[in-house]
This record gives structure tokens, sequence and C-alpha cells, in this order.
């Protein structure tokens, strides 16, 4: 397991990624949105990967919550994609115009979404930290 600041530090970089997107979204340049929409693709896959493989090693009960957990959010984004997907059909204007709205009310939810974990997981990292100091003055006063 990566400590914290690493993994802080991979999220700094990965906030700085999310940023440069919405930055091509404000040049409008399709290239480097399509770009890195395959990227994040990848990227996707492999934090399912992980995520996998983590919670193979984890206990039966944590198992079974992490599925469940990444299963609950894998599931609102892969039924976002396949809407993204099926409105990239669509030619009609008013039915593009239509479905351009509801891309971007999703986009707005999903980052919503992400703010809302990032707020869970930094609740996380400050419960462990604090834990930790915890579980190391009882070591020193024990």
């Amino acid at each position: 397991m990566k400590p914290l600041s690493q993994q802080l530090s991979e999220l700094a970089d990965r906030a700085k990624k999310t940023e440069d997107v919405i930055a091509a979204t404000r040049e409008k340049n399709r290239a480097k949105l399509e770009s890195q929409r395959a990227a994040l693709t990848d990227s996707i896959a492999a934090g399912k990967a992980k995520a996998t493989e983590r919670a193979a090693a984890a206990t039966d009960e944590a198992r079974t919550r992490w599925s469940e957990t990444r299963h609950a959010v894998e599931q609102p984004f892969a039924a976002l994609r396949a809407k993204a997907d099926e409105r990239r059909k669509e030619h009609d204007i008013k039915k593009a115009e239509r479905h351009a709205d509801d891309a971007e009310m999703d986009a707005e939810d999903a980052v919503d979404f992400a703010l809302y974990v990032l707020d869970e997981a930094e609740y996380a990292v400050i419960d462990a930290v604090l834990a930790r100091a915890d579980a190391d003055d009882l070591a020193r006063d024990g």
C-alpha cells in the first residue's frame, strides 16, 4: 500500500489533469478532449483492476463491502458513458441540443459526486492519521 503522502500527490496530479480537461473544453479542443477521454478509459480500467486486486486481498467482510461500494460507484458512471455513446450517434439538431444539455447536467452531477468522494477520502485520511496518533500515544504511555 502506498503512503498517504504519495496517494495525495497522485490525487493532486489527477486534479491538475482535470483542470487541463476543463481548459480544453473552454478552448473546444476536440482532439485533446478525445485523447483525454481515451486516457481516462484506460485509467478507469486500471482503477477497476486495482480495486479488484485490493478487494481480493481483503477479508471477506471488507471484500464484500468494497465490492458493493465499487459496484455502486461504477454503475452510474457506466450508464452515463453508455448514454453519452448513444447521444453521439444522434444527428438531429434538437435531439443533439437536448442531449448536450443532458450531458452537461451529467457532468455537473459527476463533478459533484467526485467532490463528495474527495471529502470522504479526506475524512478517511484524517481519521487514519488520528487513529495512528492514538495508537502511538497508547504505545508510548503503555
